[in-house]
C-alpha cells in the first residue's frame, strides 16, 4: 500500500512506498514500459450505510522509479498535498538521489505510474475515462472534508435531512418511514441514501457548484429551507 499518492499536471500517478515493498524493488529493475501495473481504488462510505462501498477505480499502465531531474518536483508535490503525519520533512529528504549499494534500498521511494487506462464504477455508473480527462480534473474542494461533514451531518442534523423528503415529488412516499443517511457529498450536491426494505439514493442538487466549506454551509441552508417550504 502506498503511503501517499498523487497525481501530476501531465496526468501520471506520483506513489510513495516503502523501500522495501516489492512494487519498490520490481520498479527498481524497470526500463520505460517493461512492468505494467494496476492501481485499485475503493471509494467507501464514512458513514454507517447498507452497501458501503460507493465506488471503485481501476489505472492501469507502465510504471517506473521517479529519477534524475523528476525527483524534486515529485517530492515537492507529495509534499505540499500531504503535509502532515509521516510526510513532514519527507519532501526534503527525498530530493537527493539514493546511492544502491553503497546504503541499500532507501527507506521511502517514489514511483511513477504512467497511466494508460482508466475505468470508474460508481454511484453514477460504470465508463472508461481517457488519461487526458483524469490530467485536466481539479480535485473537488470538498473531497477532504467530506467524510467529516458527513458524519456530522448523520449526527447532528439527521431530522434536516429527514426533512429532505419533501422534495422528491412523487418519490416522497416510497421515502415514509426509511432510515435517511447522507452518503455523498461533492460540489454540485448531497446523495441521500433511504434504507429500507426497498433502499433506494436521490440526489440533491444545489443552486450552483460551491467553491469552499463557507459555501457550502450556504447552500444547505438553502436546501433545508426549500424542504421545509
Amino acid at each position: 500500500m502506498p503511503v501517499a499518492r498523487t497525481v501530476t499536471p501531465d496526468g501520471d500517478v506520483i506513489l510513495l512506498v516503502s523501500g522495501e515493498s516489492a512494487a519498490a524493488r520490481a520498479a527498481a529493475h524497470a526500463q520505460d514500459d517493461d512492468l505494467t501495473a494496476v492501481i485499485e481504488i475503493t471509494d467507501v462510505a464514512p458513514v454507517s450505510v447498507p452497501h458501503r462501498i460507493r465506488g471503485r477505480a481501476w489505472l492501469a499502465g507502465w510504471l517506473t522509479p521517479v529519477r534524475g531531474d523528476d525527483r524534486v518536483p515529485a517530492a515537492l508535490l507529495l509534499a505540499e498535498r500531504h503535509p502532515v503525519g509521516e510526510l513532514l520533512g519527507l519532501g526534503e529528504a527525498l530530493t537527493e538521489e539514493p546511492l544502491p549499494g553503497r546504503y541499500g534500498r532507501p527507506a521511502w521511494q517514489m514511483l511513477r505510474l504512467e497511466v494508460g487506462e482508466i475505468g470508474v464504477d460508481d454511484l453514477w455508473g460504470a465508463e472508461s475515462v481517457h488519461p487526458d480527462e483524469l490530467a485536466a480534473a481539479e480535485p473537488d474542494p470538498l473531497a477532504a472534508h467530506e467524510a467529516e461533514l458527513l458524519q456530522h451531518l448523520a449526527a447532528c442534523h439527521g431530522e434536516q435531512v429527514r426533512e429532505l423528503c419533501a422534495l422528491l415529488g412523487a418519490r416522497e412516499a416510497a421515502a415514509a418511514g426509511q432510515r435517511v443517511v447522507p452518503l455523498a457529498l461533492d460540489r454540485f450536491g448531497l446523495r441521500v441514501r433511504f434504507a429500507g426494505e426497498r433502499p433506494f439514493d436521490a440526489r440533491f442538487d444545489f443552486v450552483e457548484p460551491v467553491r469552499d466549506v463557507c459555501g457550502l454551509r450556504r447552500a444547505m441552508r438553502s436546501l433545508f429551507e426549500a424542504a421545509g417550504h
